[in-house]
């Protein structure tokens, strides 16, 4: 059973207001006896981290008392929602615990046979591509996660996985199995025939032209860029040049023009969220560098949006209203001026059950 609250601060409006939690709900209405926990600072619907796997290990997938830290230093950074697109690890069981975030999962990545990390994926031919699909359909919590592109060996490079009617019938099964479908794309062929072919999603995004940018922002279809993981492209380059330096050339051009193409997509209308690609290689708790590196995009405001509530309307998650769940943060410092103050939270909740910041 959860204990009364009371807040008071700046809702992200501007607005100075006094709300109050019971029974896990945020009322506006006075509540006698509630304890209050804030006089002053600025109050957000809590965080979203749009593209994080708890459930992800360097090696394939983690153990539950691993999965469940990491959830817990997502929370302590303010994420009080996070979206799981893919995971090797059912993580189901955190669902309604308390002290760890919400979650909305798609199941276990779908990759092509031997086109993919090795042990996170289910790889399928594709002419098992549908079905697998509504497999993991049925595995998430309506979301379905493709992996668009990988290094071909034979080739040399960065190189799309699925032929585009295959995957345009494999999203199509994932409407009608109520999902949506998300994928991760690097290159330029794989985001271009995936937006063709009605993807809901797109993860990454960095091979997107002017041409997808437009398709993209006529349909309203969200990028997931995980901007500050971008950094890791370098690296990967490095990693092949000496096997593969067609690829590693291509990785680095990438990298290059990766603000150049996130700011044309801004500027199209393109919906962009904050996603941090946290799990196997990337430490946990890091959403806040993911919205500096939006900032540097489309402004504080903008990247605050991002990962807040205009992160959670996309979701399908309420913001602040009567009666919504009490998923909030406090910061003592205005975010909107200076989004330095997320490292700076006072308090953090989750269906009206405070976390440790």
């Amino acid at each position: 059973m959860t204990d009364r609250y009371h807040i008071h601060g700046v809702l992200p409006s501007g607005e100075q207001a006094d709300l109050w939690v019971e029974a896990g709900k945020i009322t506006y209405e006075p509540l006698a006896g509630a304890q209050t926990l804030a006089t002053a600072g600025w109050i957000l619907p809590g965080l979203v981290d749009a593209h994080c796997h708890v459930g992800i290990a360097a090696q394939a997938a983690t153990d539950q008392t691993t999965a469940e830290a990491n959830a817990k230093r997502n929370l302590a950074s303010g994420v009080t929602l996070v979206r799981e697109p893919g995971s090797p690890l059912d993580t189901h069981w955190l669902d309604g615990q308390p002290g760890y975030p919400r979650f909305i999962r798609a199941g276990r990545h779908i990759a092509r046979t031997a086109r993919y990390l090795r042990g996170y994926a289910n790889e399928v031919d594709p002419a098992d591509l549908v079905e697998a699909v509504r497999t993991e359909a049925r595995a998430g919590d309506g979301w379905v996660k493709l992996v668009g592109d990988w290094i071909d060996r034979d080739t040399g490079d960065l190189t799309a996985v699925w032929p585009e009617e295959i995957a345009r019938q494999a999203i199509l099964a994932a409407h009608e199995e109520g999902a949506q479908v998300t994928a991760h794309c690097f290159g330029e062929d794989s985001v271009a025939q995936l937006v063709a072919a009605g993807i809901d999603c797109i993860e990454h995004g960095s091979g997107l032209d002017e041409s997808t940018i437009k398709t993209m922002a006529e349909r309203g279809t969200p990028l997931v860029p995980t901007l500050d993981n971008l950094k890791i492209f370098p690296g990967l380059a490095d990693q092949a040049e000496a096997k593969f330096p067609i690829y590693a050339a291509h990785m680095r051009a990438l990298y290059d023009r990766r603000h150049a193409v996130f700011l044309a997509a801004y500027e199209a209308g393109v919906p962009i969220y904050a996603g941090t690609d946290s799990g196997g290689f990337r430490a946990h708790g890091t959403i806040l560098d993911e919205i500096l590196a939006l900032a540097t995009i489309g402004g504080p405001e903008f990247a605050l949006a991002a990962a807040s509530w205009r992160a959670r309307t996309w979701l399908g998650a309420l913001n602040l209203e009567e009666g919504a769940p009490a998923d909030l943060i406090v910061t003592g410092r205005n975010p909107h001026q200076d989004l330095t103050a997320l490292k700076e939270l006072s308090l953090v909740m989750v269906a009206g059950v405070l976390a440790t910041p």
